[in-house]
């Protein structure tokens, strides 16, 4: 096992979910690179990722039981999904550069969460709910609020 794998295997559900966006930050940085050096093939590969990243958190939702953090989230995941294609498409720098900003945004709420030791005691029960921890992101650093703002 490498570092990163070690490194991974002790983080919380909530840290995990923190280096998802961590990984969407570092992917979109590549691509602003990429179209800034006019390499095509590069920035396709990095948005790509990205929207993997962003396919993978929306697949992880749960609808039925997050109520409207997990709508405010899906809202949130669809906005950037659209604002990386377009950013993507048109080769604009600046419609990336304002995806990573939403991201760190919401991704600073799933960081309070990571650490706040009411959402810790309820990770460390025998079920976690994944409404738990959107609740807890969402009251953390308000990402309910801010994913009703985010248009694409």
């Amino acid at each position: 096992m490498n570092y990163q794998q070690q490194a991974i295997a002790g983080m919380n559900p909530v840290e995990l979910i923190v280096a998802l966006y961590d990984g969407m930050v570092r992917f979109l940085h590549l691509a602003i690179g990429a179209i800034e050096g006019r390499n095509t093939r590069e920035r396709r590969i990095a948005v790509s990722r990205v929207l993997d990243i962003l396919m993978h958190l929306q697949s992880r939702l749960r609808m039925d039981v997050g109520g409207n953090s997990a709508r405010a989230l899906s809202e949130f995941y669809a906005s950037i999904f659209a604002l990386c294609l377009e950013g993507s498409r048109l080769e604009s720098a600046e419609r990336l550069k304002e995806a990573i900003g939403c991201i760190c945004d919401v991704r600073e709420a799933w960081k309070v969460a990571a650490h706040d030791p009411e959402v810790l005691e309820l990770l460390s029960s025998e079920r976690a709910p994944a409404p738990v921890l959107i609740a807890a992101a969402a009251h953390a650093g308000g990402a309910e609020a801010a994913a009703s703002n985010w248009t694409a």
